[in-house]
């Protein structure tokens, strides 16, 4: 019985999913314009969004250690470095949690 709660929720949760992704193309469709604060948000959050991330990596970084900090600090570099030569949000993080996982495990 146990099992079918977790098929239902797994449903559930699907249903909002697809449902969240769909329903502005069901509002917005057709002779309906966007309104302003919808394109302004489109262009804002996703820097927010980024931000957020940002402080939420580095919100336990022990200051008061090199092997704390240090490590944190190159990986952002890494990721700001990629991101600036190949303008792809995708790889810059994937390789910049790839470095900061071995300079955890391997150098510090």
């Amino acid at each position: 019985m146990g099992d079918l709660y977790i098929w239902y929720a797994v449903a559930l949760i699907a249903l909002v999913t697809a449902l969240l992704r769909f329903l502005p193309f069901a509002i917005f469709r057709g002779s309906h314009k966007t309104p302003k604060l919808i394109e302004k948000l489109s262009k804002v959050l996703p820097y927010a969004i980024m931000g957020m991330l940002v402080v939420y990596c580095l919100k336990d970084v022990d200051v008061t250690r090199v092997s704390g900090f240090l490590p944190a600090l190159i990986s952002c570099l890494v990721v700001a470095g990629l991101h600036i030569w190949k303008r792809n949000t995708l790889i810059s993080i994937i390789c910049g949690t790839v470095f900061y996982m071995l300079l955890v495990q391997l150098v510090f």
